[in-house]
């Protein structure tokens, strides 16, 4: 199928089963951050204007240069946001009409100015303070600053003080999708994975979507990772599992599992999501580097180009739209194909504009690819 074919035939599948979203809640957790995006600047004409740097391989370089001295470094800051792989998905599913609860940290003892309009259009459940992010935006990628101490907070007792196990029970069971995502900053993440396969997924009354975004593992120990893997793949007995991954969090989960390191390819990656699947058993396995996205489910592969942009408004968060897209367009029935489209098209949009589409901007996009 032709890019365009597969563009349009998104935006009509979108645009004729978009009525049912607003019956089909999800679940999103579990973490919570304020996030100030930054620009450094290069050189300052002015109070109003300056040069930013725009490569990270020269902030790189002007570290190393700094080395044994010192450097000052001045960061402008571009906007305050609502962070955190929950947050930011959850935001994109209830732009497409989901209706969302979530479950993370999102302030206490009272709800954080910046998450105050997402509370007011989701049922959310704070279990602790915000943890803090300076994302630095250059145009080829970004760097993430965090000040993690509340993250301790996500832990499974704490959880079963916010959300007794009979009324999480019921949201699991209310709700068509589940994500779970940034296991690797969430160190209480494997223990819940562990309770929730023990005491919650057995009662739930039928198979529904659940999602998982390890985000980024790098820093956690191999076998924490296996044993998350291995605990994500026994959801899939009473659950339809997806993994998302970017393109290096793919070839970190395949050298833990076994598998060689995938070339940044379409059907290279689209081969590696296969193996990933097949060891790991799961319902589908999908791969997002920046330019194009691929997938695999029982149904076989598929790779889709994404509408890439030199210069992006935003960057951070955009791994999280595509991942929000991709799970709705599962929700709504969408074949590999299509449902890629859906997520490469909300990612794009949102680097764009900065903001989560809605079902109209998706379709209006999606018709001018």
């Amino acid at each position: 199928m032709s890019h365009a074919l597969l563009a349009a035939t998104a935006a009509d599948l979108l645009s004729s089963r978009a009525d049912t979203l607003p019956k089909s809640p999800s679940l999103v957790g579990l973490d919570g951050f304020v996030d100030t995006i930054v620009h450094v600047v290069a050189t300052r004409e002015s109070a109003e204007k300056y040069t930013r740097l725009s490569s990270m391989a020269e902030f790189g370089q002007k570290i190393s240069g700094a080395a044994g001295l010192s450097a000052n470094f001045e960061m402008v800051p571009q906007m305050v946001k609502l962070g955190g792989n929950g947050p930011i998905m959850a935001d994109a599913l209830q732009a497409y009409g989901s209706p969302v609860t979530y479950v993370g940290l999102l302030g206490a003892p009272n709800i954080h100015p910046v998450f105050a309009d997402f509370a007011a259009r989701a049922e959310v459940i704070s279990l602790a303070e915000p943890g803090y992010t300076d994302a630095i935006e250059f145009d080829d990628g970004k760097l993430m600053f965090g000040k993690h101490l509340s993250l301790r907070e996500v832990n499974w007792e704490n959880l079963l003080e916010h959300i007794p196990l009979e009324r999480l029970l019921k949201i699991f069971n209310d709700s068509a999708l589940i994500a779970l995502v940034n296991w690797t900053m969430l160190t209480g993440m494997t223990r819940i994975f562990e309770e929730l396969l023990k005491k919650v997924m057995p009662l739930v009354t039928e198979p529904r979507w659940i999602f998982f975004d390890l985000a980024d593992p790098a820093k956690r120990r191999g076998e924490d990772i296996s044993k998350a893997i291995d605990l994500i793949a026994r959801f899939q007995q009473q659950a339809k599992v997806i993994l998302g991954l970017n393109l290096q969090e793919g070839r970190q989960i395949g050298e833990v599992i076994g598998l060689p390191a995938c070339k940044e390819r379409p059907e290279a990656v689209a081969a590696h999501a296969a193996l990933i699947r097949e060891k790991l058993g799961v319902e589908t396995v999908v791969i997002h580097p920046v330019t194009f996205a691929a997938a695999a489910d029982a149904k076989g592969t598929a790779a889709v180009q994404g509408p890439f942009i030199d210069k992006p408004k935003i960057t951070t968060g955009a791994g999280d739209h595509f991942n929000a897209g991709f799970c709705i367009a599962r929700m709504l029935g969408a074949p590999l194909d299509v449902s890629l489209q859906i997520g490469v098209g909300t990612s794009g949009f949102y680097v764009r504009t900065a903001k989560s589409p809605t079902v109209e901007d998706m379709v209006s996009f999606l018709r001018t690819l």
